[in-house]
């Protein structure tokens, strides 16, 4: 693998190119090397497969170290840049995340406003957006271009909080933009339209989730190329799909 701080100039490069980045969620050096192996110019590791992978599951249930050490593997194991998702930090205080982040060689973080660990509470806008430049400047004093991903669950946790969920997601992302995100995640964009008014409030790549198989609820590749998404992950959706698959073929040996 060639120097971070070079494989970070390269991974920040291509979210600034314009270009859209398909960038397959990876749980495991098996699952990275075939990702690497299709063509794709960088990885995300998911923390809800890799947490499955494990054992505890999702929801910062894993020790961190564990998720470093799985995050080294497979980072160790290919050649492409590597993101890792590190939920809403693991209690950790932004410069302590991106030390052991860079340590285990990954170059981008996916850091979210949920605190699963605090009873699932949705950070106030200013917190996660304090974090998110905590981090950012964290990278910047050790001289790495982190590529961070800056998530809202705004439209998961809905009109249970917000009366305007999208309103309120397109506020936190680009608020997550000025505090130095390099890219922003709404999770749980409904569709095409939302997507638009997403994309059009910020100058940074729009992540979306995708299925493999069946694409994005705001359309297919090209749809998300045409509407300007600039990033796609497929969170734990790939595994998922691969677990259906291998269900069936496993039952066929059973009957």
């Amino acid at each position: 693998m060639a120097d971070i701080k070079d494989t970070a100039r390269t991974f920040a490069e291509a979210h600034e190119s314009g270009d859209l980045l398909v960038l397959p969620t990876v749980w495991d050096a098996w699952s990275a090397r075939l990702a690497e192996s299709a063509g794709f110019p960088g990885l995300t590791i998911g923390s809800h497969p890799v947490g499955d992978a494990l054992g505890p599951g999702d929801g910062e249930a894993m020790d961190f170290a564990d998720y470093m050490e799985a995050t080294r593997r497979i980072v160790a194991s290919v050649e492409v840049p590597v993101s890792v998702d590190v939920e809403s930090g693991y209690g950790l205080t932004p410069e302590a995340l991106v030390e052991q982040v860079l340590d285990a060689g990954a170059v981008g973080i996916n850091v979210e406003d949920t605190v699963r660990r605090e009873n699932g509470r949705l950070r106030e806008r200013a917190e996660h957006a304090d974090y998110i430049a905590g981090a950012r400047e964290a990278a910047d004093a050790a001289g790495v271009d982190l590529v961070v991903n800056g998530r809202t669950d705004a439209l998961i946790h809905g009109t249970a909080l917000f009366e305007d969920p999208l309103a309120e997601a397109v506020a936190r992302v680009a608020m997550l933009e000025k505090a130095g995100a390099r890219s922003v995640y709404p999770v749980g964009l409904p569709d095409s339209d939302a997507a638009k008014a997403v994309v059009g409030a910020v100058g940074v790549p729009v992540n979306v989730t995708a299925h493999p198989v069946n694409g994005a609820k705001a359309g297919s590749l090209e749809q998300l190329r045409a509407i300007g998404v600039r990033r796609v992950s497929f969170g734990p959706l790939w595994q998922a799909a691969l677990a259906e698959v291998s269900t069936q073929q496993l039952r066929a040996w059973k009957d």
